[in-house]
């Protein structure tokens, strides 16, 4: 049973990370870091396709 690998790339510089998936692999909530650009993004794959997670940008506290 031969599976299809596949480099995980960088959503915001599309460089290859360190990471591999195989088609059968689900990741949900992975904060995936990239060496070069140096971002850590959360992400979730299904089916050797990948999402990116929005994370809510932090909000000032009013008094």
């Amino acid at each position: 049973m031969l599976h299809k690998i596949e480099w995980v790339y960088c959503p915001i510089c599309g460089n290859k990370t360190r990471n591999k998936i195989r088609e059968d692999t689900i990741l949900k909530n992975y904060p995936l870091y990239c060496p070069k650009c140096r971002q850590e993004t959360l992400i979730e794959v299904t089916n050797l396709r990948m999402t990116v997670i929005a994370e809510p940008d932090a909000k000032t506290q009013s008094r």
